[in-house]
C-alpha cells in the first residue's frame, strides 16, 4: 500500500473520523430522550389520590400503587458485549468500551466503541433503557421503528425486534450504518453499527453490517435478560 506523506495521511484519516464520531454520538444521544410515558402512571395516581374527594387518609399498600418492573435498572453496557464479539466487529477497539455519560444510569445506559484501523473504520453502540411500563416500551419502539422505515423483523429476539441497514455517501466517501431496536418488557436496546473504507471510499456490504448488528443485539439482550428482577 502507497504511504501518503503524514500531513495529507492525518488529514485523509481523521477528518471523517471526526465526522462519523459526531453522527454516531447524535444518534447514541437523541433517540433517549424521555418520554412523558416513561414517568410512568404512579406519579399520576398519587396526584389524583392526593386531590379527589373523598381521597382515603389511608395509605395503600405499594402492590396496589405501582406494578412490578420487569426490569429496574439497566446493566452495564460495556460488559454486555462479549470481547471477541468487540474485536471481530470494531478490528483495533478497546474491549472495555467508552461508556457515555447519562443523567440517570438506573434507566439509561450506553456503551461505544470505535477504530480506524489501516484505512478501515468501525463504530458500535450498545444502549439501554429502561420505562416505567410494557405499555411505554411498546409506544417507544413503535414510533423508532415507524421512523426508520425500510428494514424488518428480527425473529427470536426480545419480545419484538427490528433492524434496518442504510447508505449515505458525503464527500464521496460512502458509509453503511445498521441500526437494530428490540424490546423485552419495559426495556429497549438499541445497537448501531457502521463502518467506512477511508482507500476505496466504499463501505462494507449490507450483509456484514446486519450481521454485526444483530449479533450484537443478541449479546446484549441476553445481558438485560439476565439481570430481570421478574
Amino acid at each position: 500500500m502507497r504511504e501518503l506523506p503524514l500531513p495529507l495521511a492525518l488529514t485523509a484519516r481523521l477528518s471523517p473520523v471526526v465526522v462519523l464520531a459526531c453522527a454516531g454520538w447524535a444518534l447514541t444521544s437523541g433517540p433517549f430522550a424521555a418520554s412523558p410515558a416513561a414517568a410512568g402512571p404512579e406519579t399520576a395516581q398519587q396526584e389524583d389520590r392526593g386531590t379527589g374527594e373523598g381521597a382515603s387518609s389511608e395509605p395503600s399498600s405499594p402492590s396496589s400503587t405501582a406494578a412490578t418492573k420487569t426490569y429496574a435498572s439497566a446493566p452495564v453496557p460495556c460488559t454486555s458485549i462479549a470481547e471477541k464479539t468487540i474485536t471481530s466487529l470494531v478490528p483495533g477497539a478497546k474491549t472495555a468500551g467508552k461508556e457515555i455519560p447519562s443523567t440517570d444510569t438506573r434507566v439509561r445506559r450506553t456503551c461505544s466503541w470505535n477504530a480506524l484501523k489501516g484505512y478501515d473504520y468501525r463504530w458500535l453502540d450498545v444502549s439501554f433503557e429502561i420505562m416505567a411500563t410494557d405499555e411505554a416500551a411498546q409506544k417507544s419502539y413503535e414510533q423508532r421503528t415507524t421512523d426508520k422505515s425500510g428494514g424488518g423483523a428480527v425473529p427470536g429476539l426480545g419480545d419484538s425486534a427490528y433492524s434496518v441497514v442504510n447508505l449515505t455517501t458525503e464527500s464521496n466517501q460512502d458509509t453503511r450504518e445498521g441500526v437494530v431496536l428490540a424490546r423485552s418488557a419495559n426495556a429497549i436496546v438499541a445497537v448501531t453499527y457502521n463502518g467506512s473504507d477511508f482507500e476505496t471510499k466504499k463501505a462494507p456490504s449490507t450483509d456484514e453490517i446486519n450481521k454485526g448488528a444483530i449479533k450484537a443485539a443478541k449479546e446484549a439482550m441476553a445481558a438485560l435478560e439476565n439481570g430481570r428482577t421478574g
